[in-house]
Order: structure tokens, then C-alpha cells, then sequence
């Protein structure tokens, strides 16, 4: 849902780095030359990159404020 703080594998920091690479892939980048780019360079990293599917759009349509107007 959202893009993890930390890899689960090496614990390295990539959260800061997920809105570049969401714009610009966006864009029509070629997502592996990105990542090159934003010094993401082990597999682990990557592959969260590469496999994230942002579903908070979706869970937010079942929130209680949504359906009652309200908090």
C-alpha cells in the first residue's frame, strides 16, 4: 500500500526516493535506467521499486469518514 521506509532485505533507506521514481517512470523512463540513476544498485531495493503497487487510493474509499461524512 505504501512504499516501505527501509529495504526488508539490507535496510537501507528508499522511501525518499519512491516520488521521483514514480514521476518519472510516469513519464516513460525506462524504470531500470531510474534506478541507476537514484543510486538504487542492489536487487533487493529493486525489486520493491519494481513490484510496488500503490493500492492507498483504493483502501481510502472504505474509510469511515467516507461513508459517514465525518471523522
Amino acid at each position: 500500500m505504501i512504499i516501505p521506509v527501509r529495504c526488508f532485505t539490507c535496510g537501507k533507506v528508499i522511501a525518499d526516493k519512491w516520488e521521483a521514481f514514480n514521476e518519472r517512470v510516469g513519464k516513460g523512463e525506462n524504470p531500470a535506467k531510474v534506478l541507476d540513476s537514484l543510486g538504487i544498485e542492489r536487487y533487493c531495493c529493486r525489486r520493491i521499486f519494481l513490484s510496488h503497487v500503490d493500492l492507498v487510493g483504493e483502501s481510502l474509499k472504505f474509510s469511515v469518514r467516507d461513508r459517514e461524512g465525518k471523522i
